[in-house]
């Protein structure tokens, strides 16, 4: 059975989707879930995007051991030496490099021709191998490249010593009979290409990145580049989540699998969804909430007579499973930490006593508390940032012939208690004009989301913002019983963070078109 490898692009082609800005812990976070999953390769960031970035992929390097640690560069020094400085730590450091070669990229953003694409990648590939034992090289906008000169830009990388040729669909262009062909013209037509790894990276642009990955895969790539949840630009990447569940149930067809830990997948796409604040849509393929859930009768009397007469893929495979621990507020620490147990979660004392605290506070409020109730709890300050301000109280007035006004109270870190009311258009607008004029913050809210965790009258809601200051944005996220006290919880996390990454010198990035 011939081994995919996967290489997870989450924490570099993720974290640019529109709204989405991971800290340097959150990064880490994802990456050691990653590797729990089990991935071969991590593309960490852009180091020369911003002091932030390269920050952020060195701390991403020191702390992954069982994953090739990638860094993007533009085919340019100054970019490899940042990626050199943010990968010094790394067990198995690899840089990946990229430079444009369709027609249009060529005329219209680099006003260079063929001769000069193909020098400027030379020499950055001959540089590059100086100081990395490993270098892929990306020739941008490949599905849209002359067949031709695609194949003289692979032999030319080949010879200049990548280790790894990846293809590009950079804007979700092809359909996977011509994906396909791509890889098939360059395994027959390419001196050498038997020495080097061949890599595909798609779109989803026109909803094909699954497909086109698959199809490359059955002409000869080695290596899919994809996203957890299938987050990316504009319309994302392609799902690593589907392509290894694509090959684990189809293996007869594809006779090839990658090395994932299937079982981490659900626990994975929950945090990335949680920390990039992108909602998984109930219908999305293997993660959706919907994914395993039968509403039609003739379905349901299907599955009951035998399940896979429904379903090709069981919930155990991807690690759900039905709980049979109900826990509630008379229930004690040990059951309760059995069932962070149970759902993968290892904390240490202090992070479950704190856990448990705040179970205790939910369990007066609810019946029973499931398993989404529990990990929204502990997974929403797991975590750490420095609070610059904590939410000490709130108070609401507001009736429907009446200006709704909003009272908070906050403590800096300091140790000083802020206390502002402020009016709004509505209760929200009220809370948040009150923080604002608490924290001294001058913010707008680019965007404001709302869901329900769990279900019931007494469900959680969890609140997700957005926040810009100066170019800056960032994200917030708060759970509550109380969908005014989440709104509350949810923009002073968001303050917080930009607080706390204007003090780390994490700025504005450059803005570079990327693959």
């Amino acid at each position: 059975m011939r081994k995919i490898y996967i290489f997870d692009t989450t924490l570099r082609d993720g974290e640019q989707s529109p709204g989405v800005n991971l800290n340097t812990q959150e990064k880490v976070e994802i990456a050691q879930q990653l590797e729990k999953l089990a991935v071969d390769r991590i593309e960490a960031g852009f180091p020369a995007a911003s002091p932030g970035d390269l920050a952020a992929v060195n701390a991403v390097a020191k702390a992954v051991r069982n994953a090739t640690v990638i860094g993007l560069a533009r085919s340019r020094h100054q970019d490899i030496d940042a990626a050199r400085e943010a990968l010094k730590d790394a067990q198995d450091p690899c840089l990946h490099l990229f430079l444009a070669t369709s027609p249009i990229h060529r005329q219209h953003k680099l006003r260079m021709d063929k001769q000069q694409v193909l020098e400027t990648a030379e020499a950055a590939i001959k540089y590059a191998r100086k100081y990395f034992p490993k270098v892929e090289f990306s020739p941008e906008d490949a599905g849209r490249t002359e067949l031709d000169f695609l194949c003289e830009v692979t032999e030319m990388a080949i010879r200049a010593g990548a280790t790894v040729v990846n293809i590009p669909d950079t804007v979700g262009y092809m359909t996977p009979l011509e994906f396909g062909n791509i890889f098939k013209t360059l395994r027959e037509n390419v001196p050498g290409i038997e020495k080097i790894q061949l890599s595909a990276h798609c779109h989803d642009d026109l909803g094909l990145a699954t497909a086109n990955a698959l199809a490359a895969i059955m002409n000869g790539a080695d290596q899919i580049e994809g996203t957890i949840n299938g987050i990316g630009e504009r319309a994302g990447n392609t799902s690593l989540e589907e392509v290894a569940l694509a090959l684990e149930t189809r293996q007869h067809l594809f006779q090839a699998k990658t090395g994932l830990v299937l079982t981490e997948i659900a626990r994975t796409s929950r945090l990335v969804s949680r920390l990039t604040g992108m909602v998984v849509p109930g219908n999305k393929a293997i993660v959706g909430a919907n994914a395993f859930a039968h509403e039609s009768g003739i379905h349901q009397d299907g599955m009951l007579k035998e399940k896979s007469t429904y379903e090709i893929i069981s919930p155990e495979t991807i690690g759900l499973k039905e709980s049979k621990l109900v826990l509630g507020k008379h229930s004690g620490r040990h059951a309760f930490r059995e069932k962070l147990i149970d759902l993968g979660y290892e904390l240490s004392e202090e992070q479950v006593n704190l856990a448990f605290a705040k179970f205790k506070e939910l369990a007066d409020k609810k019946k029973d508390v499931s398993d989404e109730d529990i990990r929204a709890l502990i997974e929403e300050k797991l975590v750490a940032i420095p609070e610059a301000f904590t939410l000490e109280t709130i108070q609401v007035s507001y009736g429907n012939q009446s200006v709704p006004t909003a009272t908070v109270r906050l403590q800096s870190l300091e140790g000083t208690l802020h206390e502002e009311a402020a009016l709004g258009n509505g209760s929200v607008d009220a809370i948040y004009n009150a923080i604002d004029k608490a924290t001294g913050e001058k913010v707008e809210l680019d965007d404001y989301s709302i869901k329900s965790v769990t279900h019931g009258k007494d469900a959680l809601g969890e609140v997700h913002v957005v926040l810009l200051q100066d170019g800056i944005s960032v994200s917030g996220r708060g759970v509550s019983t109380d969908i005014l006290e989440a709104s509350a919880r949810a923009y002073v996390d968001a303050v917080n963070r930009l607080i706390d990454k204007r003090k780390s010198g994490a700025g504005r990035r450059d803005n570079v078109s990327l693959i």
